[in-house]
């Protein structure tokens, strides 16, 4: 029977198309979960002969994360347990996703007090909406909390945005004198807070509203009232950090010095020796109490009452680039050390989905730590195992470390804060001296600046100017177009050199830039040679009377071709950039214009008009416009423009061939 008219029938082949279609689209699956979830990846591959060196890792790190946790939830103004709760979900979470094998995430020092300067502007807001009373008991923590949860939040989905639409390269926006000087200021923000509290001085009544200059004032004008015992104590604990991080770095070949886990250890030690002693009853000494240890319940954030909105939006912006420059510098650095590769986008997205998930999970957001990283790398680290141990260990001291903390001097985590940030501004007196050794004056200017800003103003202030100056230094800079004015060599009328910039590279220094070790002694001596006639000749170059030889070093886009016309009419007057513009004009009058091409690449629609509006008043003023040296790509847009019914020429091979054309 033939089969039916409307029945489809398959052939084999056909169905073992279909089914190797089947297969394919299911290995690209598997690939993009392999991509995107690494821990799919790596856990199958895992060699069991790395889990001793990463259970080890795992728990050097948890051993400075965890009081590292407790202590900086005080500058967050939360309880304690928030610091763990950071401590653990988005720590968990990276550990699966992340493609870091040594970044340590949780919470760190400036993003903290961040956090915490953002809970402080906002409870300005509470107290007045209950103002004159105070507001009820336990509303503060419970409004501090959810402003905390919901910029964490914020911040992860900011942070997932930037690495899904593949924006990692933002990371390099802010510039190193911007972030150092933001850096340094935060730093010592922090150490005016805490060192107040390591001297037992109460805080100032106003402190919601105040400024970090006004607390520094405070607590010079109140060391009168300093208590005895905290100081001793605190700086006791500050100064046996310090002694051993100096003995550590003066013994780095010491493996055992090297895996002694100070924080854990003053932790221990201060608390023995307060509860022997019963510091708290007999000294007054302000412990750490009785605190609650439940594990974090899930609730999704929620705006608070009384929070501003708006506030809460800018704050996890400034948050999320700060956190994620630092997290990307470091995963990026200890890749490079290893010998392993990232992906600054997986790493956004990995960020961004363990700060969403943990702020459901009552934490605040989340980054990776310089210090904890560079702990897990010295441990040998061998996968993101190493993480996820930490985070287990750190939920064990959920469930069973709190209550032994009791009789812990709070003076003592304020000491832990201060040792961290000190370490923070050890880089800056070397960023210094290098910028001031390499005149870079402006750079200069900007790290202090913003230093002095943060803490004579506020952190938001700094970082406010840090990001701002560190754009419009980004727009500036490409905003000028990167042009050369060409002069013509007195040795050989053949060869042009830039008047006003470095001269070509020569055949030896690409030569010396290969790094080839084959490269023989006679032949660097001709090398050098050939480099200082170039540089004699180059040294000699000079105009070409009545024509404008300007070389174009980069494609042409909306951006830097608006600058492009002011600078053409400075090179026709002064015939050097260098030459300042209150002079008179020195050059003779234009009959010609040369664009050397060599570099530029493409074109866009915006500079092209910006280009024929050039060379119409050109054309106007009776000058000639010729174009050397133009790629393919330039030569098609150009003829789509017409560029040639609009006075440019643009068929020449070299500048030589278009000033013979000129001069016919």
């Amino acid at each position: 029977m033939p089969p039916s008219r409307g029945r489809r029938r398959f052939q084999p082949g056909q169905r073992r198309l279909q089914h190797d279609s089947s297969k394919i689209n299911s290995r690209w699956w598997m690939q993009r979960v392999r991509y995107y979830v690494p821990i799919t990846g790596w856990l199958p591959k895992y060699q069991a002969s790395n889990l001793l060196t990463d259970m080890k890792a795992g728990f050097m790190v948890a051993c400075l994360l965890i009081p590292q946790a407790l202590s900086y939830s005080s500058l967050t103004r939360l309880p304690p347990a928030y610091g763990l709760y950071t401590a653990l979900v988005p720590t968990l979470v990276y550990g699966m996703l992340g493609t870091s094998r040594h970044l340590s995430m949780g919470p760190e020092a400036l993003i903290s007090v961040l956090v915490g300067t953002l809970i402080k502007g906002q409870l300005k807001h509470l107290y007045a909406a209950y103002s004159p009373n105070s507001p009820p008991a336990g509303t503060v923590e419970q409004f501090s909390t959810a402003v905390a949860s919901v910029v964490a939040l914020l911040s992860g989905l900011f942070t997932f945005s930037l690495g899904m639409f593949r924006l990692g390269f933002l990371d390099s926006m802010i510039s190193e004198s911007s972030l150092r000087g933001f850096i340094s200021g935060t730093a010592i923000v922090i150490l005016i807070g805490q060192s107040r509290i390591m001297l037992g001085i109460a805080a100032a009544p106003s402190s919601v509203h105040s400024t970090p200059w006004n607390d520094l004032k405070f607590m010079l004008s109140h060391l009168n009232q300093t208590h005895a015992m905290t100081a001793v104590v605190s700086l006791g604990a500050l100064l046996f950090l310090r002694m051993l991080r100096i003995v550590k770095s003066r013994f780095k070949r010491a493996v055992l010095l090297q895996q002694i886990p100070d924080t854990l250890v003053v932790i221990v030690l201060t608390t023995v020796i307060s509860w022997s002693a019963k510091l708290g009853d007999k000294y007054g000494i302000v412990i750490f109490g009785e605190v609650s240890g439940d594990l974090p319940q899930f609730s999704f954030p929620h705006l608070p009452k009384y929070a501003d909105t708006k506030d809460l939006v800018s704050s996890a912006i400034t948050i999320t680039m700060i956190g994620v420059v630092e997290s990307v510098i470091v995963a990026r650095e200890y890749a490079s050390r290893n010998h392993y590769a990232i992906s600054s986008n997986r790493e956004l997205v990995a960020l961004g989905v363990s700060n969403a998930l943990g702020s459901m999970f009552s934490a605040y957001p989340a980054f990776g730590s310089l210090s904890r990283s560079k702990l897990n790398d010295r441990a040998q680290s061998k996968s993101q195992l190493s993480g996820i141990i930490t985070a287990l260990l750190v939920l064990a001291s959920l469930l069973g470390l709190l209550p032994y903390l009791y009789h812990l001097p709070r003076g003592v985590l304020s000491a832990i804060i201060s040792d961290a940030v000190l370490s923070l501004l050890t880089a800056t007196p070397g960023a210094i001296a290098f910028l001031f050794r390499v005149q870079a004056w402006s750079d200069l200017f900007l790290l202090l600046f913003i230093c002095f800003c943060s803490v004579a103003a506020s952190v938001e202030t700094g970082i406010l100017l840090a990001v701002v100056i560190s754009l419009i230094m980004v727009i500036k800079r490409s905003n000028m177009p990167r042009i050369k004015l060409l002069g013509r060599s007195r040795e050989n009328e053949n060869d042009f050199y830039p008047i006003d910039g470095t001269p070509p590279l020569s055949r030896g220094l690409l030569r010396r830039l290969s790094f080839s070790s084959s490269t023989s002694d006679s032949q660097e001596e001709e090398d050098d040679d050939e480099d200082n006639a170039n540089q004699n000749t180059f040294s000699q170059a000079e105009h070409v009377d009545g024509v404008l030889i300007v070389r174009i070093e980069e494609p042409l886009y909306f951006s830097n071709a608006g600058q492009l016309h002011a600078r053409l009419n400075r090179m026709e007057m002064y015939g050097d950039m260098r030459t300042h513009p209150s002079e008179a004009p020195r050059m003779n009058p234009t009959r010609a214009v040369i664009f050397d091409l060599i570099g530029m690449l493409d074109i866009d629609g915006s500079a092209l008009e910006i280009l024929l509006g050039i060379v119409h008043e050109y054309k106007r003023r009776e000058v000639r416009v010729v174009f050397v040296r133009v790629c393919e790509a330039v030569r098609v847009r150009f003829e789509q423009a017409q560029m040639t019914r609009a006075g440019g020429e643009y068929d020449f091979s070299d500048i030589s061939s278009a000033l013979q054309h000129l001069d016919q």
